[in-house]
Parts: structure tokens; C-alpha cells; sequence
């Protein structure tokens, strides 16, 4: 008996679609949900492909998770522009301090902040995600630092000054901004906060918190 022709399978085709907008999709759904709570068929809804194209072009949820982070926070290189850009270090960090604000407020993305809620409790599984957000959060504070230090040595600010401290002082303002958005602050209660904080800066002029959120 002759065997019927079987024709040879296909090759799987190529992703058709576009990784940014994906990316982004689910950088969104992570922002709004959380890691761990954001499930895989979460996530194809919002992204609009079928679990295996998930697998097949970010490795697994964990991967995914890692490339939206990353995708959120930018690159230090970028930062450290952006604060070199302003006149003295209180200036750069009081002007990311009040963009955060206004980022963690947005009228078209979540409330609060991608690395301060996404991961912050969970169980052992994610542990090795929260050592990444972690460490992009450490790669911040010494983006800050450097710009607090070099102010330091140009003498604009007193040698005494404890860059590390201010550094962290305005990595811990803006995890506290994140938690006031998520319970529902609006913006100027959280511009109000920044411009608080920075009075704890040497020189820093205290009536520089009555000034009206902008």
C-alpha cells in the first residue's frame, strides 16, 4: 500500500509583532498590578499575544518582568545627565523629586511607582526580582550621590556635607511619594512633600516649603 504524501511541517514564523508596544504593555501591567500578582494570561490579554509568543521572545514572566523594569527606570547614563544638566545637586534632585510627583500621578499610567510597589513584599520565588529592583534603585542613589559629591567639591555645598545620606534621603522620599499616590494623594500634597524634604539639605531655606505646589 503506497503511504499518502505528508507535506513537511513549517517552521514556526517569526514574531509579527512590535516588542516595544508589547514591552510597554506589560511594564503597565506590572506597574499596575505587582509582579507576582500579574499573571501570564494577565499579561497576554493586556499585550495582546498568545502565551507561547510571550515565551518565545522574553523567556518567561520573570524575563518579562525584568525587561519592563528596566525599560521603566532608563538608563543611570541618562539620569546622570539630567542631574548634571541643573545648576547645583539640590536643584537636580528637588526637580526629580517633583517629577516623580508627577509621574506617580499621571492621568494615563498607575498610581505610584514601578520599583517601590511592584516586588516590594512576595514570596521566596521573587526573591532574586527584588534583589533586581533593588539594585536599580542602588544605581540611582549613586547616580544622586556623585551629583552631591561633585557639588561638594566645587565647594557649593560644606565639605562636612554626607552625600550618601541626602542620596538616600531622597531615594527613601521618593518610595514614600509612591506610597502616598497608591493611597490616593493628589499631586500637590506630593509636590508639597519634596519640597519638604529638600529643607533637610545644608543651606536649604526653610521657608522654601510654604511655597504652593505647583
Amino acid at each position: 500500500m503506497e503511504m499518502a504524501h505528508i507535506p513537511p511541517r513549517r517552521k514556526g514564523r517569526p514574531a509579527s509583532f512590535d516588542r516595544d508596544a508589547v514591552l510597554e504593555k506589560a511594564m503597565l501591567a506590572f506597574w499596575a498590578s505587582g509582579y507576582e500578582t500579574t499573571s501570564i494570561s494577565d499579561l497576554t490579554g493586556a499585550m495582546g499575544i498568545s502565551a507561547p509568543s510571550l515565551y518565545a521572545a522574553f523567556g518567561d514572566k520573570k524575563g518579562l518582568f525584568l525587561e519592563a523594569m528596566h525599560r521603566y527606570a532608563g538608563d543611570p547614563s541618562d539620569l546622570a545627565a539630567s542631574l548634571d544638566e541643573a545648576p547645583t545637586a539640590r536643584e537636580a534632585v528637588a526637580g526629580m523629586l517633583e517629577e516623580s510627583a508627577a509621574l506617580f500621578t499621571g492621568e494615563t499610567t498607575p498610581r505610584g511607582c514601578l520599583l517601590a510597589s511592584a516586588a516590594a513584599t512576595g514570596t521566596k520565588d521573587a526573591a532574586d526580582v527584588r534583589a533586581a529592583m533593588a539594585q536599580v534603585r542602588g544605581a540611582i542613589r549613586a547616580v544622586v550621590a556623585m551629583r552631591i559629591e561633585r557639588d561638594v567639591e566645587d565647594g557649593l555645598l560644606p565639605a562636612e556635607t554626607n552625600a550618601g545620606a541626602l542620596a538616600d534621603l531622597a531615594v527613601a522620599v521618593i518610595q514614600g511619594l509612591s506610597v502616598l499616590a497608591r493611597d490616593g494623594a493628589e499631586r500637590g500634597t506630593l509636590i508639597a512633600v519634596a519640597r519638604a524634604s529638600m529643607t533637610g539639605w545644608p543651606g536649604a531655606c526653610a521657608g522654601a516649603v510654604e511655597r504652593h505646589p505647583g
